[in-house]
């Protein structure tokens, strides 16, 4: 019989397990040292490589994140571009392996602006040609349904006009290669693409508030009329800021059509009208500088039309009575107007003109901005015909930037399309003497008051301005029925801040404008809205408790039952 001997287990004391968990936490904390230290220099590394490296691998990685092109927008910060990411379609024609009349009729369902001969074009083409740049999601989607193999998709920049048309002439566009081609995206350039500037958002004096409201109204008019467009700039007179500049019609930089160049023209700096009767108070201001015109009171003949040189001018509501100069601008008076610019004579006029910028192309930022047509001689007749806005042709920026100087104290400043912020305005130069601009303004509140220009009459706005009707230029001399209708306009005429310019180009006498197609009937009531509604945005609030002193210049008024 074998006896089996079994080892009793060891009994551990409580002191041996004490020693054992003792040895486990003290190698825990040596790795939980270890660790930290391992993370304390990684940390360091860290943030001296990025304090003090300066390498090109550096740089690139920090400016990673700045977009390819800088954002634009308006002076409170809303985004009027920026760049993102955006799907192309592209077609490689040596990989398809479907049937190009098949996968022609396929795209075509997808792309119906495209002509199944555009179509077939690309798919049989012998080099990678793109179907459709800046796809919608939707299309990529139906594109890549098709299955073809053929066909590639790039992820590319895309330049992106949030508020679809709104300040498009201004904006412009950028081409497929993503430089800028017409607009601040073509005079800012450098700017936009530059490594050192591209990462701050490129700020537009443009208001998107007040633009969205001259475009509304100036948009609304143009429809009513059955014009063929219209052209509308509100301008800081103090600045030369441009708070809004709109020119219809219009068009969506998001989606160019290759037939719409006319609508991408921009009136406002790039087309130029013979701005008719708005000259008459820039000649009479230089006719009260230069001495010409040296009392309210003085009158003269508007009885018959004047005769010059075989040519007649005449107003287009004879008065048959003798006028004074307030009279003269309240009835907008060529004959009277051309005696007062016949007496400042050619040189004076001419100096004028060359003063508020006529000769020239328009001074703003934008590259589309024409040339005037100046008159290629000054005899006597164009001196008188010039007068009242006939014979030279400007941009309604022109006219602007002349308003402003008139009602602002006599200064003449550029336009700029950048907000200035804290930074003073050009100096500028002087134009009219401070006493005469105070004089215009009192004049033009009178127009507004009592004159051709009531319907601008915008309560508590302290609105004055003058209309301008115009016939347009044609074969064989000036086309009757086809009026360039102005207002320019400026408030609040006892502290002027802004001018108001709005066109309307052949506008219709219809049930909406009382059948008239003058200025006073169509564009006044624009001005009279776009005040009303954008002036609070500007910071003008209606005041009926205030206004321009006009009473040593009422009395001067002829009333009915007054001896003419």
């Amino acid at each position: 019989m074998n006896t089996l001997v079994v080892r009793p287990a060891r009994i551990r004391t409580a002191g041996v397990r004490q020693q054992i968990l003792l040895t486990a936490q003290q190698r825990l904390m040596i790795l939980m040292l270890l660790f930290m230290a391992a993370f304390c220099l990684v940390s360091v590394r860290l943030l001296a490589f990025a304090l003090f490296d300066t390498s090109a691998g550096h740089r690139s990685g920090a400016t990673a994140f700045v977009p390819a092109r800088a954002d634009i927008v308006d002076r409170n910060g809303v985004p009027l571009a920026r760049t993102i990411d955006g799907y192309s379609i592209r077609v490689v024609p040596s990989k398809l392996l479907n049937d190009r009349q098949y996968l022609a009729t396929e795209l075509g369902k997808i792309f119906p602006d495209m002509s199944r001969e555009e179509l077939l074009a690309k798919l049989t083409g012998e080099h990678p040609t793109y179907i459709r740049r800046r796809a919608l999601p939707d299309q990529v989607a139906a594109v890549n349904a098709i299955g073809e193999i053929g066909f590639e998709f790039p992820r590319e920049k895309e330049r992106l006009y949030p508020q679809l048309t709104l300040a498009a002439h201004v904006l412009g566009f950028t081409n497929a290669e993503g430089q800028g081609v017409t607009g601040v995206e073509s005079a800012f350039e450098d700017r936009l693409t530059n490594a050192a500037t591209r990462g701050q958002p490129l700020a537009l004096s443009i208001d998107a508030r007040v633009q969205g409201v001259l475009e509304s109204e100036l948009g609304n008019a143009v429809t009513n009329l059955e014009a063929i467009g219209g052209a509308g700039i509100i301008l800081d007179v103090h600045t030369g800021e441009v708070l809004a500049m709109t020119s219809l019609p219009t068009y969506n930089p998001n989606k160019l059509v290759p037939d719409n160049g006319a609508a991408r023209r921009n009136a406002v700096t790039y087309n130029l009208y013979e701005l008719g009767s708005t000259f008459k108070p820039l000649t009479i201001g230089a006719a009260i500088d230069n001495g010409v015109v040296t009392s309210m009171a003085k009158r003269y003949d508007a009885t018959k039309p004047l005769a010059i040189a075989g040519f007649h001018i005449r107003d287009s509501h004879m008065m048959n009575r003798w006028l004074n100069v307030p009279e003269t601008l309240i009835h907008s008076s060529n004959i009277v107007t051309a005696q007062i610019g016949d007496q400042l004579g050619r040189e004076k006029m001419e100096e004028l003109f060359r003063s508020l910028g006529f000769d020239g192309r328009p001074h703003i930022e934008l590259k589309e901005r024409a040339f005037p047509l100046w008159p290629k001689s000054w005899g006597r007749v164009t001196t008188m015909t010039t007068s009242y806005g006939h014979g030279i042709a400007v941009t309604p920026l022109h006219l602007a930037s002349a308003y402003a100087a008139l009602v602002n104290g006599g200064i003449w400043r550029p336009a700029t399309l950048l907000k200035l912020g804290d930074q003073a305005p050009p100096q500028g130069r002087r134009v009219f003497k401070a006493s005469t601009s105070a004089r215009m303004r009192q004049l033009l509140r009178l127009i507004v008051s009592d004159g051709t220009g009531r319907n601008a009459d915008a309560p508590g706005f302290r609105v004055g301005g003058k209309t301008g009707s115009a016939e347009k230029p044609g074969a064989g001399g000036y086309r009757r029925h086809s009026l360039v209708s102005t207002f320019a306009a400026a408030f609040p005429m006892d502290n002027p801040r802004y001018v108001v310019i709005a066109m309307i180009d052949e506008p219709k006498g219809n049930a909406f404008s009382s059948g008239q197609r003058t200025a006073g009937w169509t564009v006044a009531p624009v001005v009279k809205k776009v005040i009303t509604r954008a002036g609070p945005m500007l910071g003008v609030y209606p005041d009926e408790s205030r206004d321009v002193d006009v009473s040593e210049l009422t009395p001067l008024l002829w009333r009915n039952g007054d001896k003419k």
